[in-house]
């Protein structure tokens, strides 16, 4: 059915942390602690009677001009056939073509990318999971949100504990401080604590060369861990792949990289062995469903950066092991009327129509900065 959109309503809106968390970035004096992070929904209307909602987020610096962008991105959408999700994907980057091609530029096309195709879904019935093409009912989870580096090692294992006793798969920790060692006493601790059979990642935030990472990587190989994730710079596609080959422990990386082309060079090269792209920091399901298809291709582990809200249905359309990132920072707040359903160290993929998702409008009057309505 060919439709028309008539209305498009942009939202910044801002997510408080219960306390800020550091990682190694902030260790290493790169960056203060994480305090809140921004969101930029957009809400889609048809003519004939559709509605969408979709999402990107930032945290730190960013979520202003993502919004910004947004808002230029909006009107362009007016009037278009909402099914036609690939053109109009192309149509808005094209309008902005002169900043570039991946960040900013892409981010801000996510939202609107979310919104139509949780429309599409609706229009079809189905679950968005399954207009993609669902493989899986329930997907393994792992909780990061415990395991930064402000908490002592103990505040870290009686956490690991608790998410555990709800139903998370498994626990990520970070690492990359000046002196790595200290990271693997950490992590030798939090291993003794839980056990040899919980699954566990670690995550060094980029803080660490090649030479540190290697050192490092022989020492956390005795401790059976699920990845290694960004061990290095994000873009360092040669110093992924050296780690990968002298390692046991499987490299992870990939949720800095902020569009598909980024991320090409490490398929190609065949560079990480978990694949971390973030839907919303590519530019939005258009843009992931060709990670799924390349991540495939090269057999790799799929486990998407953050959003486990989006990423859950997402990561239900791969074929090949895959683990969603438990963040419950969105539920502390209560920003969507939804919430994940844990499972046996699993989450249950929602069988709600399109994305499942809705923006909560009895907090949202304390959460949201600023909208703008356009049609």
């Amino acid at each position: 059915m060919i439709d028309k959109i008539i209305k498009v309503e942009v939202k910044l809106i801002r997510v408080p942390l219960k306390k800020p968390v550091s990682d190694a970035k902030v260790i290493q004096g790169k960056q203060t602690p994480l305090k809140e992070v921004m969101i930029t929904a957009a809400l889609i209307e048809t003519e004939a009677g559709y509605t969408g909602m979709g999402y990107t987020y930032c945290k730190r610096n960013g979520g202003p001009a993502q919004y910004a962008l947004s808002k230029e991105y909006a009107p362009l959408l007016l009037g278009q056939d909402p099914n036609d999700i690939s053109r109009l994907w192309n149509k808005l980057l094209w309008s902005s073509i002169s900043i570039g091609n991946t960040g900013v530029a892409v981010q801000g096309i996510t939202p609107f990318d979310i919104a139509l195709w949780d429309i599409k879904a609706k229009r079809a019935g189905l679950p968005l999971s399954k207009l993609l093409g669902q493989h899986k009912e329930y997907v393994p989870c792992y909780n990061t949100t415990g395991g930064f580096l402000q908490d002592t090692i103990e505040e870290v294992i009686a956490h690991a504990r608790t998410v555990l006793e709800q139903g998370v798969g498994g626990v990520k920790i970070k690492v990359g401080q000046p002196d790595y060692k200290e990271d693997v006493k950490r992590v030798a601790a939090l291993r003794k604590a839980l056990g040899d059979d919980v699954p566990i990642m670690i995550d060094a935030n980029q803080q660490w060369d090649v030479s540190t990472a290697l050192k490092a990587g022989k020492y956390f190989d005795d401790y059976n861990l699920v990845w290694f994730e960004e061990p290095v710079t994000c873009h360092d596609v040669e110093g992924h792949l050296r780690l990968s080959q002298a390692l046991g422990t499987p490299i992870a990386t990939g949720e800095m990289l902020t569009s598909y082309e980024e991320g090409v060079p490490f398929f190609e090269k065949r560079a990480f062995d978990v694949c971390q792209l973030d839907a919303p920091r590519i530019g939005g399901i258009t843009q992931f469903q060709k990670v799924l298809q390349r991540a495939e291709e090269n057999h790799l582990v799929l486990a998407p950066h953050y959003s486990m809200e989006l990423h859950l249905p997402l990561t239900a359309c791969y074929s090949g092991d895959a683990w969603v990132e438990h963040f419950e920072w969105f539920e502390t707040v209560g920003l969507f009327e939804e919430k994940v359903e844990l499972v046996d160290g699993k989450m249950k993929v929602p069988t709600r129509l399109g994305l499942g998702l809705t923006l909560n409008q009895d907090v949202l009057p304390d959460l949201q900065v600023d909208a703008q309505l356009f049609q």
